[in-house]
């Protein structure tokens, strides 16, 4: 393992966190080392803060904002910063919507104008035709990567049967086709005045930049933004947890059946959620993993397997997706995966998996780490789900700290309840 002294220094972060006066969260992260600057702002919405019949406005607006603002013309905030030699994207989750840019840093100025004017001056510039334009994209998105994609609704299929149709989590970021079809231009400006407040964001600046300077121009171009005060009080209603297994048999254009088991999980860096990362990198995480050894090199029944530990806000799920090889039965994978989960249960993991598990987590952390806009996301990150950013040493000692019997109890916490068990088959197929 890498030395633990040596990396743990590495992940000292000195950083400085205020507010403006309109609720604007800001970080400051200073790195003098090279001449780059990242611009990292979480806007704390994403597809929970929906409504059934409104499903995918979230995405939606990831696409909306680069469509102009008040003193920005359309496609231009594209053209700004890659002329500019940087790069820049925007990502919806569950919880957040995000929006990034990575610039030499003499072009600090510049991003700081452009976030600002459409967190501010987004409203003026919207139109019916933008509106109608960016419809378009995400309907082809949707039907692209879900609808014509093999295996490609399975997610939504799995978030339905998981959770019940009243909770934030039981639809796909990406929406309904019928729902992103139906936004009005009434639809999106609530949804902006509502959502798009500084005090609804946060605001990571990361890089080399000069301290007061940059406070000047964050206060420049930030501060006179007024905040709307609207405050989203999302609750969860209701039980969450399964209570009996549940099967569904999805008939799709596929070629190879592939069998789906899910089951609910730890929320984002609660106490169990390290634990089940380094279970599912144990269970498929290579080749000499428990389960891609066992089912696809040794009994040769699976093409592919895959173990996955999902973390948000308001609830997780474990999944683990195997692709039989023609002839074999998804009740012959079902049987091989329960059968070694109720090994590990009983008898637990090695020694030596656990270490090579940490080893390749902690490598791959610190790894991502060196880029400064994976760093500015990382405080993003810490400061919406923990409310500290400086959190990575207690990230990865949550990791460090997993220990077999852990592993066990997790096993037994959530993998032995119930779960979904969702069968993609050949349309085909009897």
């Amino acid at each position: 393992m890498p030395n633990k002294k040596m990396s743990m220094n590495l992940l000292k972060i000195n950083y400085e966190k205020y507010n403006l006066q309109n609720g604007l969260e800001v970080i400051l992260y200073k790195d003098n080392s090279i001449p780059l600057v990242a611009s990292n702002i979480w806007y704390k919405v994403g597809s929970a803060n929906e409504k059934r019949g409104k499903t995918g406005i979230a995405h939606l607006f990831e696409h909306m904002m680069f469509q102009g603002s008040q003193n920005i013309d359309k496609e231009m905030h594209f053209r700004h910063i890659q002329e500019a030699g940087g790069t820049l994207n925007g990502s919806t989750s569950f919880d957040r919507t995000n929006y990034f840019e990575k610039v030499p840093s003499n072009f600090l100025e510049l991003i700081l104008w452009l976030e600002s004017d459409r967190m501010g001056f987004w409203l003026p510039a919207l139109t019916q035709e933008k509106l109608n334009n960016q419809k378009d994209v995400v309907r082809n998105e949707r039907l692209e990567r879900y609808d014509n994609q093999p295996y490609g609704l399975a997610f939504e299929i799995l978030l339905s049967s998981l959770f019940p149709a009243s909770h934030p989590y039981s639809w796909p970021t990406i929406g309904s086709l019928d729902d992103i079809s139906s936004f009005t231009i009434e639809d999106v400006t609530d949804f902006f005045k509502k959502y798009y407040s500084p005090a609804n964001a946060c605001l990571v600046i990361a890089g080399d930049f000069e301290t007061n300077r940059t406070k000047e121009l964050v206060e420049k171009y930030f501060g006179e933004i007024k905040n709307n005060k609207f405050i989203d009080n999302l609750t969860i209603n209701g039980e969450t947890f399964l209570k009996e297994n549940k099967f569904v048999l999805h008939k799709d254009n596929v070629q190879l059946d592939r069998i789906y088991l899910a089951w609910h999980s730890d929320k984002a860096y609660s106490m169990y959620d390290s634990t089940l990362d380094i279970l599912s990198d144990i269970l498929s995480g290579s080749k000499n993993s428990r389960l891609y050894k066992n089912l696809v090199f040794e009994k040769e029944i699976a093409q592919d397997i895959t173990a996955y530990q999902f973390s948000g806000k308001y609830a997780g799920f474990f999944m683990i997706a195997a692709t039989a090889k023609p002839g074999t039965r998804l009740d012959t994978l079902k049987a091989e995966i329960l059968t070694e989960i109720e090994n590990i249960k009983n008898n637990g993991v090695t020694e030596k998996e656990l270490l090579k598990s940490k080893n390749g987590i902690k490598s791959n952390f610190i790894f991502s780490l060196q880029n400064i806009d994976s760093l500015a996301d990382q405080l993003n990150a810490y400061n919406f789900y923990l409310g500290e950013p400086n959190s990575f040493e207690k990230d990865l000692e949550r990791y460090e700290n997993v220990s077999n019997n852990e592993i066990i109890k997790s096993v037994e916490s959530f993998l032995t309840m119930p779960y979904v068990e969702l069968h993609i088959v050949p349309k085909d197929k009897g």
